[in-house]
């Protein structure tokens, strides 16, 4: 009878476990559904900026890590650029839309998440953190971003990526 017990205690613990793990991953926002509502279903052609060798210096900088492309894509009406860029939570790429405007973080969103944990970054009461974040010298942003605990490699992921996208918008506009 206690094996019965126990044995179905450990089979609701699993349950639990593979729930939330599925829950976290997932496609939140349709990459092109995010290039719609960002230039109000109207994207311009998307852009795309070399990854010289100064430039990779800077990027890895940013980054930790070789960025492992020679170049980027972005869309550019004119008012704002729009990046759509990918870096690794704790195993796994999360993809992420940078909205930039006048050099500041217009806006952030998670696209896809593929991690078990550290979802809750995708929500407006940690990404509005960032919203008009600048960049200040070494490429840092001009403001401390509040970590999430457990989500400490997605939060991490999300602060570089704001950072690639800032820099890059200055790169870009330079050419």
């Amino acid at each position: 009878m206690m094996k019965n017990k126990i044995s179905i205690f450990i089979l609701l613990i699993l349950a639990a476990t593979v729930t939330v793990a599925t829950y976290a991953k997932g496609v939140y926002l349709e990459p092109e559904l995010f290039l719609d509502q960002v230039f109000e279903s109207n994207p311009p052609k998307p852009d795309k900026i070399w990854i010289t060798k100064k430039l990779k210096e800077d990027v890895n900088n940013i980054l930790g890590h070789d960025l492992k492309t020679i170049r980027v894509r972005y869309w550019n009406d004119g008012n704002k650029t729009a990046w759509i860029l990918e870096e690794i939570g704790r195993d796994k790429p999360i993809t992420i839309g940078v909205v930039v405007k006048e050099k500041k973080i217009d806006q952030i969103n998670v696209l896809i998440f593929r991690e078990s944990r550290g979802w809750e970054v995708k929500y407006p009461f940690f990404t509005d953190q960032y919203k008009q974040a600048g960049l200040v010298k070494d490429n840092q942003l001009d403001r401390k971003i509040d970590g999430i605990s457990g989500a400490t490699l997605s939060v991490n992921a999300l602060t570089k990526v704001a950072r690639l996208a800032l820099y890059l918008d200055t790169q870009a506009i330079k050419q």
